[in-house]
């Protein structure tokens, strides 16, 4: 953490920062956020759980990754393959957040869910081709840590304005304005891709790639990642993805309840937003930093275990806040479950990262971050569902209890396929 604060002066790094704010920004704008909208406006927890569908673009984002990695758009292009698409998709992360704004939830949920789905899918096809860059552009397995960091402080960043400062500004100038002014703030995205180097290893290893437009070309961007990716790691490959599927569960399963939780528990947006811009943003700082210690001293495997446990332990604790719903606890309990996060992403991030291969680095990336959000983007729709048919038996706050105690229990599986994992990382080791 503290190598990635020096390096800010590399401007490589610096635009890192800047993208990985980009990437995060349109996320729970979204997600939780919109989700926190929609409650203000009365909407059902049934519907609220449903239209966090919209999430599911970050889910199936590997099915148009080819084009991504290979397709170069006319005019943009000139900025080159990552840059082109990461500028396009920030101008129409911009569009879908200025149309919600415009329509409110006065226009109905199908017309806000559209331009939310337009946000969702531009955000999704933007973090290909940021992922992309940043692998891409990393000198090698220290520089990959490092742009990792950075891109994760700066998500980590983009997640507490859209979760805290947003929320502050809604209670003053109303969810319209509020999402207006983010759209805005994505100008620092296109400032960073304007600024950025398009990476001159990942031109060389696509040009040596067939054409698009030929059969083999397609056949090659189609099938050719997923080929080289299995051949590469073989039976472990299987494990591996199984493994990232689950791994965020406890994170993302009860994601749109988070706010209407703090809602129905009577907490103020103030309070709300003081905890997550304060607290929130020195256990972000933090869990960064302990990740670095921990991958340094521990190594891989054992820093993903910790991460597993910190995130159902991180989840599991709001529970507590349904029986004492008092600031000091909601202020460590959220500080909890954000060193848990920074810490457990950035451990997934980097983890992912060391398995792609230049010349197909969006694609496969683009596989290993739609496993871990397919299963999480698609069970989180039923959350609201969940706390709903709980209720009767348990009554409101009991029901968002138990749920995420639930939630938290998630984490057991992806350990039990962490350890295997491990294992054949030893075995394959001892046989070299």
């Amino acid at each position: 953490m503290l190598d990635m604060l020096r390096d800010l002066r590399q401007p490589k790094v610096a635009v890192m920062l800047a993208l990985g704010f980009s990437s995060g920004l349109p996320f729970l704008l979204t997600a939780n956020t919109f989700g926190y909208w929609l409650r203000d406006a009365g909407t059902s927890l049934l519907a609220i759980g449903f239209i966090s569908w919209v999430g599911f673009a970050y889910a199936f984002k590997v099915y148009w990754s080819p084009f991504v990695d290979r397709l170069r758009l006319p005019i943009l292009g000139r900025l080159g393959q990552r840059r082109a698409w990461m500028l396009l998709c920030q101008l129409l992360v911009m569009i879908g957040l200025v149309g919600m704004a415009i329509v409110g939830t006065d226009g109905g949920l199908f017309a806000i869910g559209m331009f939310a789905l337009l946000t969702a899918f531009a955000s999704a096809t933007q973090d290909i081709a940021i992922d992309a860059w940043r692998i891409e552009a990393a000198g090698g397995e220290d520089e990959v840590g490092l742009m990792t960091s950075a891109s994760q402080l700066g998500y980590r960043i983009a997640l507490l304005v859209t979760d805290a400062l947003v929320i502050a500004m809604a209670a003053r100038l109303g969810w319209s304005l509020s999402y207006v002014a983010m759209a805005v703030l994505m100008a620092i995205g296109i400032v960073a891709t304007l600024f950025a180097t398009e990476p001159a290893r990942a031109d060389v290893a696509l040009a040596s790639k067939p054409s698009l437009w030929t059969l083999r070309g397609l056949a090659d961007a189609a099938i050719g990642p997923f080929i080289d990716f299995f051949s590469k790691h073989k039976t472990a490959g299987i494990v591996m993805l199984l493994m990232v599927a689950l791994y965020r569960l406890p994170d993302f399963v009860m994601g749109p309840m988070y706010n209407p939780f703090y809602h129905d528990l009577g907490l103020s947006k103030d309070t709300v937003a003081f905890v997550r811009g304060t607290f929130g943003l020195v256990a972000v700082f933090a869990g960064i930093a302990a990740y670095g210690v921990s991958v340094v001293r521990l190594g891989m495997m054992p820093t993903l275990i910790i991460g597993l446990v910190l995130e159902g332990l991180g989840t599991a604790a709001f529970a507590l806040l349904s029986f004492h719903p008092e600031p000091n606890l909601f202020a460590a309990v959220m500080a909890l479950d954000f060193f848990a996060q920074a810490y457990a992403g950035v451990a997934l991030v980097t983890y992912m990262s060391s398995l792609t291969s230049i010349g197909y680095t969006a694609t496969q990336y683009a596989l290993l971050s739609s496993t871990y959000a397919l299963l999480g983007k698609f069970l989180k729709g039923f959350s609201g569902a969940a706390v709903e048919a709980l209720t009767p038996a348990h009554g409101l706050l009991g029901a968002y209890a138990t749920a995420f105690v639930a939630t938290g229990l998630l984490a057991i599986p992806p350990l039990i396929l962490l350890a295997l994992l491990w294992r054949m990382q030893l075995r394959s080791t001892v046989r070299v």
